[in-house]
């Protein structure tokens, strides 16, 4: 009955409380740093050890980062008021409720089936073939990205059923001799687009409004990345990117039913049993339009600045028609855990991260990394592109991509620009990094256990998988990306 009462993971919750008494009490702030700040920075190694331990659920662990931060009053000593204010400004961040906001307003896409017939609608068309199948997969994790933050959501819920009943038909079961059939490699294409489209929009994971803000910050207010600019940086890699991965994989596990005539069929009868496109699927797609447009900034570009529209207020709007037409009802957002969720840690790392900033230890950690850079006498290029890949391949020691970014991003970037990389070239590379470095194991964002724990594949082929494609992705948006970034005239 106690262990009931208990619901902390021991192991994690020593772990990280012990980091946090070391480096509160028995490693001396460095030369430059401020005792409080090294506090804080204290507190902040616990709670990323804590999140990437398990010790509680993430919006657990925030809750007592704030709470914390609050009362050891390590941002502003001796004014209690003061600490608090801090300790809650990460909900003030409009960018947490642009991502809070946009996952309700995807609940619409599972709950009116409109995901579900993008999906298969795709399969009708292209699914001859079982390289067909995969782009429909592909494609449809695309159309959907830029309304669905949670890219767990995205392609755990919406995508990796769709992909499990297309293997069923086939009678490729999750077991050995039966998977090769073809359901592990629409498993792994399922997985590994899921990273791909997570760096190609703002909106599509909930971690890159984080980024945006710590780029902002790392360039003294000089760099904001717009939806649109992010957009228009990520299309051409991004494209190239989802074309060659499932023929990568194709190469590494080709699937022994090459050639799936029936396939289409199978799609229109799922079509079928969805019935006519119904009025409240056309008023989803209808919002989701109207976001995009809004998103992209088209009314300014047409009519003037006196027309834009804050992404957040945007989103905020798509929430309201969709619960004035009555898609979504109130109930159903109070019920949903994700977005409340997301709200919470996304406050509480921000406010963590916003506050190292501005004492100072970011600049120190930034300081740290550059000098040892610059001691192996490199020129800027090879100093970037040996940032990005430490930076990419120590996600193998994180469970969580939120977590890693708010650990390295902030530190890394400032280095990088201290070794003198173009700011908007270091800080796009990095920003897509951020997403692509999930495709390497099976825990490196919520999407992989979902797809891994179908069982269509094994830890060797999966983690064989996720690196390989982790190195082409790499190479085509450090290469071809970095030149497509030149002709827009980013950097």
């Amino acid at each position: 009955m106690s262990n009931k009462l208990i619901p902390i993971n021991r192991l994690g919750a020593i772990i990280s409380l012990s980091l946090t008494l070391i480096i509160w009490f028995f490693i001396p702030n460095p030369e430059g740093v401020d005792p409080h700040a090294w506090h804080l920075f204290a507190l902040f190694v616990g709670t990323i050890a804590a999140i990437i331990s398990k010790a509680l659920p993430i919006g657990a662990v925030a809750m007592i980062a704030i709470t914390l931060v609050a009362i050891t009053g390590v941002t502003n000593p001796g004014n209690p008021k003061a600490a608090l204010s801090d300790a809650l400004s990460g909900f003030s961040n409009d960018l947490i409720w642009l991502i809070g906001v946009a996952i309700m307003i995807s609940m619409s896409l599972s709950k009116t089936g409109l995901g579900a017939r993008i999906g298969y609608y795709l399969i009708s068309l292209f699914g001859k073939r079982t390289l067909g199948i995969a782009y429909a997969l592909v494609f449809s994790e695309a159309i959907l990205a830029p309304i669905t933050p949670s890219n767990t959501a995205r392609g755990g819920g919406i995508i990796h059923p769709i992909m499990r009943s297309v293997a069923d038909s086939y009678g490729s079961k999750p077991e050995r001799g039966s998977t090769e059939k073809i359901g592990r490699y629409l498993a792994l294409v399922n997985y590994n687009a899921n990273p791909i489209t997570s760096a190609m929009f703002i909106t599509a994971t909930a971690p890159n409004p984080l980024i945006v803000s710590l780029i902002l910050k790392g360039t003294n207010d000089a760099i904001h990345l717009t939806w649109g600019t992010w957009a228009l940086a990520a299309f051409v890699p991004g494209l190239i990117s989802l074309i060659v991965m499932p023929l990568v994989i194709y190469r590494l596990y080709p699937p022994e039913i090459k050639k799936t005539p029936d396939a289409t069929q199978f799609a229109k009868e799922q079509l079928a049993k969805l019935g006519p496109m119904s009025f409240s699927e056309k008023i989803t797609l209808g919002v989701f339009l109207l976001l995009l447009l809004l998103w992209a900034g088209v009314p300014s570009m047409l009519f003037g600045d006196a027309f834009s529209v804050n992404p957040t207020t945007a989103a905020f709007l798509g929430l309201s028609l969709l619960l004035i037409t009555g898609i979504l009802q109130w109930d159903d957002i109070l019920k949903s855990k994700s977005p409340w969720d997301t709200i919470v840690w996304f406050a509480a790392l921000v406010m963590m991260a916003t506050y190292l900033d501005k004492l100072g230890v970011v600049a120190w950690l930034a300081t740290s990394v550059e000098s040892t850079i610059k001691g192996m006498g490199i020129g800027w290029v090879l100093s970037m592109l040996l940032l990005v890949l430490v930076y990419v391949y120590s996600h193998y020691f994180f469970a969580s991509t939120t977590a890693h970014i708010t650990a390295m991003f902030a530190a890394f970037f400032t280095a990088g620009i201290a070794l003198g990389a173009p700011p908007m070239l270091l800080g796009l590379t990095l920003a897509f990094s951020s997403s692509l470095m999930m495709s390497l194991t099976h825990y490196g964002t919520g999407t992989a256990p979902i797809i891994f724990g179908s069982g269509y594949t094994t830890l060797g082929e999966w983690w064989k998988t996720g690196f390989v494609v982790s190195v082409v992705n790499l190479a085509i948006w450090f290469f071809i990306g970095s030149l497509w970034w030149k002709v827009l005239g980013y950097w």
